[in-house]
């Protein structure tokens, strides 16, 4: 009996020794219990050193456990830049554990890439107002130009007159834009962009497709919602009868071959266009647009001063022009098919002289003749077109002759077509020629002065060809020739060729 007193004394000692975690285990619970009275004390000493042992086993366990992520830890080591210990050959003991050093070291250089880019995006993204992203883009362009004949205006050439030759240099056809998605309205996604240049007022009051005086001029400007099929939009941009443009770098804040053939002024526009059959290859495609027409250069009066800006024959009239295309389209319009129709009407007033319309009918098409070269051509024929960018700088002659007013709104008809081919994604070539014509027999009743001026002339034609090297995404380079023909009613047809450099650097 003394034994067992004796042994239950230690046993009590070795159990003090237990982790105080046990006390919160389900066994611990049951050790906290009170003893139940019994007679057979051997029987509680039996339990209590089987509670012990699967104490003991549990610790054993868990420090196992601990041993195991230890070694784990050590294996990953290499991974946090300690390296690994290397073999005899050089290389790291345990190939595993090299292949996750190098995907764990490629892994943080690319957050840290990202990191980087991330902190640059915060200081140079553009902000606006509403929570929607804006994009700036543009081109700085430097351009200068050789004229062996005098022309319009030194900088963008689109007339030769009579008269010694000129050198210039510019950097005003350098082009800002800023392109902005908005949010999702009527079930359509909505996206503006604006185009501005700093060409305002160059021309000296020549027409330069804006009547707003000073240095940065709008060129552009569109904004629009569009479905899976239609898009509904109003933009300051060229007509819809005249959707193509010929190809040039030189010839920017005047697009190349205005007034010769190219339709290109930017008027305000209001339409629809949808695509009423898509195909895989092919789509057919109807839009349809009002245009408030501005005029063609003033050939009877000085330009408006100050901030007044009187209403142009076409707002007088008090009705918007109408315009309409089919086209069969290919959604890749660079290198694509397409061959569209189209039609322009606008009523013009002049009060107290006359009424008359301006009208066109055109046709444009883009051909892959291979996979290198791409043919483009458009035409038109109308009447009082001066304010498109044809019509020979006029939509109609007038005189007075023994107190009678004569008036004739002049017939008009021309076109151009380019050739381009592309010498792999670096280098592109172009050959263009464009026509516009005014008959001379409509013109000549109402020239009483005869010389080379705008109101004078009958027939312009340009013929251009320039090459476009970019070096890089960012980079353009061209060198460009021109040689204009301008006809003239009683005076000899007038001609200058025009060497054109142009450097430019898009973002």
């Amino acid at each position: 009996m003394r034994l067992g007193r004796q042994w239950n004394w230690t046993s009590l000692r070795r159990a003090a020794t237990i982790p105080v975690f046990v006390l919160f285990s389900p066994m611990g619970a049951s050790l906290c219990q009170a003893p139940k009275p019994t007679s057979d004390f051997e029987e509680q000493v039996r339990q209590l050193t089987d509670a012990m042992n699967r104490v003991q086993s549990q610790i054993n366990e868990a420090q196992r456990e601990l041993g195991d992520l230890k070694s784990q830890l050590t294996a990953l080591q290499p991974a946090s830049g300690e390296g690994s210990r290397p073999t005899a050959e050089g290389q790291p003991a345990n190939p595993d554990v090299a292949e996750l050093s190098a995907a764990v070291a490629a892994i943080r250089e690319s957050e840290s890439i990202h990191d980087t880019q991330i902190a640059t995006l915060a200081q140079t993204k553009v902000e606006s107002e509403s929570k929607y992203p804006l994009k700036l883009s543009g081109l700085i362009l430097m351009s200068s130009f050789v004229n062996t004949r005098r022309v319009d205006v030194a900088q963008s050439p689109t007339i030769a007159l009579a008269g010694p030759g000129s050198t210039a240099f510019t950097l005003r056809q350098t082009i800002l834009g800023i392109d902005a998605r908005g949010p999702h309205l009527f079930g359509a996604s909505s996206n503006a962009d604006l185009r501005l240049d700093f060409d305002a007022g160059a021309s000296g009051g020549v027409y330069s497709g804006s009547n707003v005086p000073g240095v940065i001029r709008m060129r552009t400007a569109h904004a629009e919602l569009a479905w899976q099929r239609t898009k509904a939009f109003f933009s300051l941009d060229r007509p819809l009868i005249s959707p193509d443009t010929p190809t040039s770098l030189t010839a920017v804040a005047t697009p190349a071959l205005a007034w010769s053939g190219n339709l290109w002024t930017w008027n305000p526009q209001l339409g629809l266009s949808s695509d009423l059959v898509r195909g895989h290859a092919a789509s057919l495609r109807v839009e349809g647009a009002l245009i408030d027409v501005m005029d063609p250069p003033s050939l009877y009066a000085s330009a408006p001063t100050g901030t007044y800006l009187p209403p142009g024959t076409a707002e007088q009239s008090r009705w918007p022009g109408l315009q309409g295309r089919v086209a069969v389209v290919n959604e890749d319009r660079d290198r694509g098919f397409h061959l569209g129709f189209s039609g322009f009407f606008a009523p013009h007033r002049i009060p107290q002289v006359k009424n008359f319309n301006s009208w066109a009918g055109a046709l444009d098409f883009g051909f892959p003749a291979s996979r290198f070269t791409q043919l483009t051509a458009s035409a038109y024929l109308g009447q009082a077109l001066g304010g498109l960018g044809g019509g020979a700088y006029k939509d109609y002659v007038a005189r007075i002759h023994q107190g009678d007013l004569y008036f004739r709104a002049l017939d008009d008809s021309g076109g151009w077509i380019q050739w381009k081919q592309r010498a792999g994604e670096r280098i592109e070539l172009n050959e263009a020629f464009g026509i516009d014509n005014v008959p001379a027999y409509q013109l000549r009743p109402y020239v009483t002065t005869y010389g080379a001026s705008y109101y004078s002339l009958a027939r312009n034609r340009t013929i251009t060809a320039n090459a476009i090297y970019s070096p890089s995404a960012y980079l353009l380079f061209s060198l460009e020739y021109r040689r204009i023909a301008s006809s003239y009613i009683g005076f000899p047809t007038q001609f200058s060729d025009i060497i054109g450099l142009a450097a430019g650097y898009k973002f």
